[in-house]
């Protein structure tokens, strides 16, 4: 329902309260009508306090609901195989969530390591309010466990880094050509394999702002350039979002955290079972289940916290 029309129920509902309170007002009303009156009261009451909790929810959150494609970029950080294997987990974590939404998931570009893991992925995630869900997941992810390796037993300390980024589409961000610089090559494969003979891989270099993406996972030239235009478009999007947020108030920034990557956001403690958000000082105790992709808890924490922290700031 769109939020004028909720306006106007609301207006109506109120309307209908003033003639509630009057029949209760009204000494010589009679008793039928009193305690006709005194139900309706209560039950419009509780129908306004929905209505204001759904125009709320409208105003702080539509933009957000609004945006149904993003990429998401997972790179590891200190404690090398073990935080690649780290970044595969919360790949995992992710893309189960995805599943049970529904949501199409297209990997774009990895970076895979002999024992499975990946120092590097960039994925593409569609679905409705998909922004919503992942939206938080951006900034430093810390995980502490013993590594498959570890022959005494000992628990190490590894981080990945997560960026989330909407996908505009092309109408939101204009890009010019002139400030754009492309670069061709061959592109090399895992173990410096050649993928392709063809000069395949494509980085392009942004002039202005000096952000660069290279994409070298299809054998087409012609997929991977589009695939390198798609990302610039998020990250330069990114870039304008970051800008604009510091020009302004910097209120979304300070609610929930930047998304900075560099921001510690989130523990996973695997001895003792535990995920810990930092932003929100929130534990949970099922790590097991929530990295099967049960991460249904934690976003609707995340959720209403934010929430709750723009109304403040509206």
């Amino acid at each position: 329902m769109p939020i004028v029309s909720r306006y106007r129920q609301y207006r109506k509902l109120s309307a209908q309260l003033e003639e509630a309170q009057a029949i209760l007002d009204d000494p010589a009303a009679e008793a039928e009508f009193r305690e006709l009156a005194e139900s309706e009261v209560g039950q419009i009451q509780r129908q306004q306090a929905d209505l204001l909790d759904e125009i709320k929810d409208t105003l702080v959150m539509s933009d957000d609901a609004a945006v149904g494609s993003i990429i998401m970029e997972l790179r590891a950080g200190t404690g090398g195989e073990e935080a690649a294997l780290f970044v595969r987990d919360l790949y995992q974590m992710y893309t189960r969530y995805a599943d049970k939404h529904n949501w199409k998931v297209e990997l774009m570009d990895f970076s895979p390591t002999d024992m499975g893991g990946y120092r590097e992925l960039i994925m593409n995630i569609k679905g409705p309010a998909v922004w919503a869900h992942f939206g938080y997941e951006g900034g430093g992810h810390r995980v502490q466990r013993v590594p498959q390796t570890e022959s005494q037993g000992r628990v190490h300390t590894s981080a990945a880094t997560v960026a989330v980024l909407p996908e505009p589409e092309e109408v939101d961000i204009q890009i010019d050509p002139e400030d754009v610089i492309e670069h061709v090559s061959c592109a090399g494969g895992p173990g410096g394999q050649n993928v392709n003979k063809v000069a395949s891989a494509i980085k392009l270099e942004h002039i202005p702002t000096g952000i660069v993406v290279s994409m070298r996972d299809e054998r087409s030239q012609h997929k991977n350039r589009a695939k390198a235009w798609r990302i610039l478009r998020s990250r330069l999007f990114e870039y304008n979002q970051n800008k604009l947020n510091q020009e302004r108030s910097n209120a979304r920034k300070t609610m929930i955290g930047s998304g900075d990557r560099s921001q510690r956001i989130r523990t996973y403690n695997f001895p003792q079972n535990r995920l810990t958000d930092h932003r929100i000082n929130l534990s949970l105790y099922n790590l097991d289940r929530i990295l099967m992709g049960d991460i249904e808890e934690l976003i609707a924490a995340l959720q209403d916290y934010d929430k709750q922290q723009r109304l403040e700031n509206l």
